[in-house]
């Protein structure tokens, strides 16, 4: 994969011997209002079924991060005809931060994406200057002018990143 910073950088499965050290993954403590915890994102993506892709970062034998993409949803409940996909969650270890791991998370979300054929990608974010939106913007992602709740909608070309 072209966006491996690391050769040792791999998506997995949750299974029953990753869920607990998923369970136990933690952001900074100033990150957490920022980002839902993975045992929200697991109970979400059993609710969501084949619409959640729910996955782990391990550098190595590290686990390192979780990632969990929307597949086709609707974008409102009003307009079912209007079908996202996207980043839906991102969390990376504390004290894994700042080496690369986000981006190759949101990479490889793209790669997947593109895969099944999707040509933009969503995400949301909450604002604020402790928010992660100057990361989403540096890997390409521009407002939308919408907003999800509070939190603010990005998109990305998929066509714009390799």
């Amino acid at each position: 994969m072209s966006n491996v910073p690391h050769p040792s950088l791999r998506l997995e499965q949750v299974t029953p011997a990753t869920v607990d050290a998923a369970l136990d993954l933690r952001v900074h403590p100033h990150q957490e209002r920022n980002v839902a915890p993975v045992v929200r994102s697991l109970a979400e993506a059993y609710a969501f079924g084949e619409a959640a892709w729910p996955r782990l970062i391990f550098d190595g034998e590290r686990l390192v991060g979780f990632l969990m993409a929307f597949l086709d949803l609707p974008w409102r409940d009003e307009d079912a005809s209007d079908r996202r996909s996207g980043l839906w969650r991102l969390n990376i270890s504390a004290d894994a931060q700042g080496r690369g791991y986000g981006r190759f998370a949101v990479l490889s979300v793209a790669d997947e994406l593109r895969r099944r054929g999707v040509s933009q990608m969503y995400v949301t974010w909450e604002p604020g200057d402790d928010g992660p939106g100057a990361f989403y913007r540096r890997l390409g992602f521009r407002t939308t002018g919408e907003t999800s709740g509070r939190q603010v909608v990005g998109v990305l070309d998929l066509q714009q990143i390799r």
